[in-house]
């Protein structure tokens, strides 16, 4: 028997009372009638006096008598336990079983990730929702959407509606706020808004993502396996859709936003044949020495160099506020 485990040097049948062959029950039944006699609110004393009978040495036992409970009422447990007595050499296995089992957590971990994901997803839903409405409240505001969908509006005689007169007549606060919400309602139709604050998808969702994971890798290993066969078997030659899936590689972009970059942009791309890798490093070489001729313009980027020059980060000064 080792000590720190079960009920230390002791062996937890002693303890309760009963034989390695007691059921449930008897254990049950013999942990109540010890438990009752040696709890510290119910104990009295030895009336016989003698050593070891004070309150602090029935706590002790009362402890004891609770572990012993815990490890046989448990079959699990138990189990393990009678394995021990059995076989008192292996000492690395006993005190694996023991301790991992003291220290597994009491909720069950898929529960946890469950939640965890749940909440993330939701967070994430409101998130893009929130995002979407700014964008439309931005583009609200500009003057050119602003026009454009004021006269849509009196096209279809959304705002003549708002004019009511007699009873129904409304103050020209609730007035301007209906004529704000159906311009926005037909900035929300007409605009077909991309990337990160494109109008939030439920299937886009972490949740959703998870649960059709299993299909997407189904679908890309098909498609994969196709792309092999047409292209490098067959030697078929690329269509609109191949090639700018090539082009979107070569980018690292994904896909919301390549899908949000100008058709003209897209036409360009495959005018100029940058599917094929040779002509996409000239392209490439050819934006970065553009950007580099725009920084060079640019009055910010030469105050940034000039103090980077003079002063830089990190420069020690004596410059009272």
């Amino acid at each position: 028997l080792l000590e720190l485990l079960y009920c230390g040097r002791r062996v937890c049948y002693e303890v309760l009372g009963v034989s390695r062959q007691a059921s449930k029950a008897e254990i049950a039944r013999a942990y109540r009638q010890l438990a009752r006699q040696y709890h510290p609110d119910r104990y009295r004393g030895d009336p016989a006096g003698g050593e070891g009978s004070g309150a602090e040495a029935a706590h002790e036992k009362f402890l004891l008598i609770a572990a012993a409970y815990e490890t046989l009422k448990d079959e699990e447990t138990r189990k393990d336990y009678d394995y021990m007595l059995d076989h008192p050499e292996e000492y690395y296995r006993h005190y694996y079983h023991y301790y991992s089992r003291r220290l597994a957590p009491k909720v069950d971990v898929t529960i946890v990730i469950l939640v965890t994901v749940c909440a993330i997803s939701v967070f994430q839903f409101f998130s893009w929702w929130s995002s979407y409405n700014e964008a439309i409240n931005y583009l609200a505001s500009v003057p050119k959407y602003r026009i454009q969908a004021t006269e849509i509006a009196r096209q279809q005689g959304l705002l003549n509606k708002t004019k009511e007169k007699g009873k129904n007549r409304r103050s020209k606060e609730e007035i301007r706020e209906e004529e704000e919400e159906i311009i926005k309602d037909i900035i929300k139709n007409k605009i077909d808004i991309k990337g990160g604050y494109q109008k939030p998808k439920i299937y886009d969702i972490l949740l959703f993502q998870i649960l059709l994971a299993p299909f997407y890798w189904c679908k890309y290993i098909v498609w994969y396996c196709w792309w092999i066969y047409c292209f490098t078997i067959k030697g078929q030659e690329y269509g609109v859709e191949e090639k700018l899936y090539i082009i979107r590689r070569y980018m690292k972009m994904s896909q919301s936003q390549f899908d949000s970059l100008e058709d003209h942009q897209k036409e360009m791309f495959l005018e100029r044949q940058l599917w094929i890798r040779e002509n996409y490093e000239v392209y490439k070489r050819e934006q970065e020495e553009e950007l580099k001729k725009k920084m060079a313009m640019d009055p910010r980027w030469k105050r940034y160099r000039r103090w980077m020059k003079n002063e830089g980060p990190g420069r020690l000064t004596f410059i009272d506020d």
